[in-house]
């Protein structure tokens, strides 16, 4: 069927996955943007293109935000990606392999589908894999000035680039207006995904998340890996911690090396077919 979709969403951060056997043609920039629109299009935090071929892993991925632009890895994404899978029926209860740009992660799907284990592989705080501009180092408190105040950030990467900033008191309003400064702030030459962290206690955090190239995020996979390494590093929690989000939880745990396997929750929300009049 042309043109078919299936979407999802994983604690409120929603996705649609294509496969690209289903498309009349090569997805454009400007058709994703109008795919992932609320209001003229299907409506998402970003497209999932795939099963691709993969010379590293079984199933190839492909991940694109609402602006068009590609991510190199999501958490959320994976999970969702790895519910379609087994819904397709390509996957069953054994644990399997995807690439992503931001390297390939094992997966595992239990619960009829509704939770995903996902192994999002190692977090590195040095600036050089991040990227953050400067001599090479871990980013560990650094300063940065915003509207004029001083906060502390860490910078963190799970094949993807973040920056959290640890703060007493967090809110969306928050989130959202230091969000769209540290995105495109010079320091990350790439832009970067960012996270407003409270540390609730050794075993919990809770976070405000803005996306590269997406803005405000009720939940993130690759968010809460990079958030939960980065309160380990600081010494303010254990290896196993709860992320609380506005969307929900998702369950961090911290290996050697800092080395991630992250649990969530994935929900099936619909099957269509987009007519192609929406790209007109």
């Amino acid at each position: 069927m042309k043109n078919a979709f299936t979407k999802y969403h994983a604690l409120g951060n929603d996705y649609i996955v294509i496969n690209p056997k289903d498309l009349a043609a090569p997805l454009t920039t400007e058709q994703v943007i109008r795919i992932c629109h609320r209001n003229f299009g299907v409506g998402s935090d970003g497209i999932l293109l795939g099963p691709l071929p993969s010379k590293n892993a079984p199933f190839g991925l492909r991940i694109f935000n609402p602006d068009g632009s590609e991510a190199e890895k999501s958490g959320n994404g994976l999970r969702i990606f790895s519910r379609y899978l087994w819904d397709k029926k390509l996957v069953g209860k054994d644990e399997f392999a995807i690439e992503t740009p931001g390297g390939v992660v094992k997966a595992t799907v239990s619960q009829r589908g509704k939770v995903v284990r996902v192994e999002m592989g190692k977090v590195s705080f040095w600036s050089d894999e991040i990227p953050v501009d400067g001599p090479r180092r871990e980013v560990i408190n650094e300063a940065i000035h915003l509207r004029g105040q001083k906060f502390s950030f860490c910078a963190a990467t799970v094949g993807n680039p973040h920056c959290v900033l640890p703060l007493p008191k967090i809110s969306p309003d928050l989130a959202r207006q230091l969000g769209p400064l540290l995105e495109t702030h010079l320091r990350f030459p790439k832009r970067i995904n960012v996270q407003l962290m409270k540390v609730l206690d050794r075993a919990n955090i809770q976070i405000e998340i803005w996306e590269r190239g997406a803005g405000y995020t009720l939940a993130s996979g690759s968010s809460s890996s990079a958030a939960a390494a980065v309160a380990h590093k600081l010494g303010l929690c254990d290896r196993s911690i709860t992320v609380h989000m506005p969307g929900g939880q998702i369950q961090i745990e911290i290996g050697d090396d800092f080395m991630i396997v992250m649990t969530g929750g994935v929900t099936k929300v619909a099957e269509g077919v987009m007519n192609k009049e929406m790209f007109g």
